[in-house]
């Protein structure tokens, strides 16, 4: 029997550390945003798909550095779709700082979807469109909210109650909200300083009604800062605190509520800095998305979570590989960016050798034989097809050769060893040095 020394036991047990949080990393599912930092997660549910607006820190921020709004979509809670930046500063005109696009939120209403941006220090703009997707405008080419604590208007949340009036909240560190009119871009009566906020609230309010109870969710006092929650029998309060839904976490300096009820079940995102932590221990605002399940009490209270859980949410339906899959479907991936072109739209970049994408729960049925890539290339490289694990057996290996540009598409085919039922995919791009190729979609066939 050999005897580990103290110095080699310890050497020993950080090894399997590190493994195990390297094995970990490729299963976990939080945070569900990896191509991007992202925070200030805004979930609205529209014809069965859920749009999710985050705020974007950019990637060399030190402190915040927040230029536009992104939108992500997502049919199984699993696999999100990235759509690149919905809207930015640049959409309001009378905007004079180039930094502070912090949390939105979108809404629909009578078949326009309203935007509401806060600039920090800059007030409340709103843009409208006739798609989820955009393009975005700004209808009144002015501030929607513009009060006497500019510093202070931050984090608006919309709500529509049962009788069609329409409520705008916001705040840090006091709660403010004012009455919308039904054209959603102009607001009637005062703006009102809601005397009865709960005792740890910060910011980021959430507003929402659930079978006759009315809810606050927030940001809790920072910092570190959790999800709370209080609850009320009008919009306008009193609201009574009842506790927290995720606790406060030195994983989670900051954080901003998104709560929404979807194909039967219930779900609140936030955020963290996971992602980060992946990359450096030095602290900045780089953050990244989070969500779980969440559950009601009988009494109407909300179930805590000490965190977000490593896995996230279970996945409610299949993929279907048998239409064009964009590239940027991604539930885990490790290395790669998107970016978005006039020929491709959002497309996955930054590919080096030994980065992969994670695509979870989808579904062959009886068998698929061949399968299309779009690339584009000015390198040589492979594309893996691993199933259920990253080391998993490979069905299928894709060949990119020089295109001629990196927004030069062309289709490359290969034939699959025949696959059924549900699994996980893994593509795995290898190659040499340096940036191999762009990768835009892929499809199965019979």
């Amino acid at each position: 029997m050999i005897k580990l020394s103290e110095y080699n036991t310890k050497i020993f047990l950080t090894l399997c550390v590190i493994f195990l949080l390297n094995f970990s990393t490729v299963n976990a599912q939080s945070p569900i945003i990896q191509t991007k930092f992202t925070a200030d997660p805004a979930p609205m549910v529209h014809n069965d798909t859920i749009f999710l607006y985050t705020s974007h820190d950019e990637d060399d921020a030190k402190g915040f550095k927040m230029l536009d709004w992104l939108l992500y979509t997502s049919t199984d809670m699993v696999n999100w779709t990235d759509h690149g930046v919905v809207a930015s500063l640049k959409n309001f005109t009378w905007a004079k700082q180039d930094n502070g696009a912090w949390a939105v939120q979108c809404i629909e209403r009578n078949g326009k979807f309203y935007l509401y941006c806060p600039m920090h220090g800059g007030g409340i703009g709103v843009l409208v469109s006739d798609s989820p997707y955009g393009p975005f405008k700004d209808p009144i080419g002015k501030k929607l909210i513009n009060s006497d604590h500019v510093w202070q208007d931050i984090d608006p949340t919309p709500f529509i109650d049962d009788d069609g009036q329409a409520y705008l909240y916001w705040g840090n560190p006091d709660l403010y909200y004012v009455k919308l009119n039904e054209d959603m871009i102009s607001y009637s009566g005062e703006i009102v300083i809601e005397p009865t906020k709960p005792k740890n609230y910060q910011e980021g309010p959430w507003v929402w009604k659930k079978n006759n109870h009315y809810y606050l969710s927030y940001a809790s006092t920072c910092c570190p800062e959790g999800i709370g929650y209080a609850m009320s029998n009008s919009p306008l309060g009193p609201w009574e605190y009842k506790g927290m839904i995720i606790d406060a976490s030195k994983r989670s300096n900051g954080n901003h509520p998104g709560i929404i009820d979807y194909k039967g079940k219930s779900y609140c995102f936030g955020f963290g800095y996971d992602l980060l932590k992946q990359e450096t221990m030095v602290h900045s605002e780089r953050r990244s998305v989070d969500v779980d399940r969440m559950i009601y009490n009988e009494d109407g209270t909300i179930q805590n979570y000490t965190y977000f859980t490593k896995d996230g949410p279970e996945q409610i339906e299949t993929l279907n590989p048998f239409r064009r899959v964009e590239a940027e479907t991604i539930a885990w991936s490790k290395g790669v960016k998107t970016d978005k072109s006039k020929e491709a739209g959002v497309y996955v970049t930054q590919i080096h050798n030994g980065d992969y994408i994670q695509v979870r729960g989808v579904d062959f049925a009886k068998g698929a034989k061949k399968m299309d890539v779009i690339a584009a290339s000015l390198n040589a490289g492979t594309v893996e097809i691993h199933l259920d694990k990253l080391d998993g057996a490979v069905i299928g290996t894709v060949k990119i050769e020089n295109t001629g540009g990196l927004q030069n598409w062309k289709t490359f085919k290969t034939k699959v060893t025949k696959v059924n039922g549900v699994h996980d995919l893994f593509f795995v791009f290898k190659g040499g040095q340096g940036e191999l190729f762009n990768f835009d979609a892929w499809k199965f066939s019979k």
